[in-house]
């Protein structure tokens, strides 16, 4: 297969041309690429409501924890407790 002469300057210049333009291109949509893929930026007003709200959660959660253990001896106790005694307080130490 012969590639005559002359078309190897015509397509020396239309690669050239082409990378001249591609090249710029490219670069620019991934530069925009790059900026859409990094993390939002967050108010510093925003973070703390959220570090607050975290921390109001989190208090909520141990009151919960709390009550839970309540509710867990109590059916202990309930269970436990013999079912013919009779429904009397024990006397009172002073």
């Amino acid at each position: 297969m012969d590639i005559p002469g002359e078309l190897i300057p015509i397509v020396l210049f239309i690669m050239m041309g082409i990378t001249a333009i591609g090249y710029p291109i490219a670069r620019a949509i991934a530069r925009k690429v790059d900026r859409e893929a990094l993390p939002p930026k967050i108010p510093l007003e925003l973070t703390g409501r959220l570090e607050r709200m975290e921390q109001a959660i989190d208090s909520i959660a141990v009151e919960v924890e709390r009550i839970s253990e309540g509710q867990r001896f109590t059916t202990k106790l309930l269970s436990e407790r013999p079912l013919g005694a009779p429904q009397q307080l024990p006397p009172r130490q002073p």
